[in-house]
């Protein structure tokens, strides 16, 4: 591994602990990947000694119910909201850079799939940071949850459970959450909200296809079927069952296909009546 292996590199701007300096060495990172000058060693076996990921001291991360309630008639419950949104962005940048270092053997491209991804989720959180200052909050100042990174931590043992349960399950539920989020806001008044959203949504979409064609690669490479598969894997990691209303065009276009989406369809049906509760 030379001094300029980006795998070794993403693991350094994992373990950074603050946001601004995280997203400055992502930054970096594309570029120099981008320029040929850092290239990842797919055989590397990397170790860290530091704290996975490095995050600030505040938001302090409590269960989801103790978050609060975001309501979009005050600043302030949209600042929570906005809040809310940009932790998950960091997180998902702590997810984007995880994948690139953890896990060994796989095409190069893999590992530059997940660059953008990181760089992009980098941009969504330094909008987002952006605009909470706008409104007079800083990153920080709520609560936060921490159950995108829980997922991410539980399928550390296997990219192949990592693509099919982050990306195509977690990430997947963005897609889904999006757009009423942005007509809450629309309604409320934040133009400069709805349109941030809308920059999210159009790259998700694309960080969603990323995991889907990777899990399809490592299926195809194992001799796994793709819903059996899927099935197996949320039932062994607990995945959360999902829960409609679906952004069917978006997962279409994410790389999902007819059948997945009926069996989404099928499974959140299902799930409507328990989670009503």
């Amino acid at each position: 591994m030379t001094a300029a292996e980006l795998r070794a590199h993403a693991l350094q701007c994992l373990t950074e602990s603050d946001p601004a300096a995280k997203v400055a060495a992502v930054s970096a990172l594309s570029t120099a990947s981008e320029q040929g000058v850092c290239l990842p060693d797919p055989a590397a076996q990397l170790t860290s000694t530091s704290e996975i990921p490095g995050r600030p001291v505040r938001p302090e991360l409590v269960p989801p119910l103790q978050v609060g309630r975001r309501a979009m008639n005050t600043p302030e419950g949209r600042a929570m909201l906005i809040h809310a949104l940009a932790h998950i962005e960091f997180n998902a940048i702590n997810l984007a850079l995880d994948a690139i270092w953890r896990f060994a053997g796989m095409p190069a491209a893999y590992y530059t799939d997940w660059l953008q991804v990181a760089r992009e989720e980098a941009y969504h959180f330094s909008l987002l940071e952006e605009h909470l200052q706008r409104l007079g909050y800083g990153y920080g100042q709520f609560l936060a949850h921490d159950s995108l990174w829980e997922m991410v931590a539980k399928t550390s043992d296997d990219v192949l459970a990592r693509m099919a349960l982050v990306p195509r399950t977690l990430e997947a539920r963005g897609l889904d959450a999006n757009p009423p989020l942005r007509a809450k806001l629309a309604q409320a008044g934040d133009q400069q909200a709805a349109a941030i959203l809308d920059i999210i949504l159009r790259d998700e979409i694309g960080h969603v296809e990323i995991g889907n064609r990777w899990y399809g690669y490592l299926c195809r490479l194992r001799g796994l079927e793709l819903i059996p598969a899927y099935t197996a894997l949320a039932a062994q990691y607990k995945a959360p069952t999902p829960r409609g209303p679906f952004n069917l065009e978006a997962r279409r276009q994410a790389g999902f296909t007819e059948a997945e989406l009926q069996m989404l369809v099928r499974a959140g049906t299902r799930a409507a009546p328990a989670d009503a509760k």
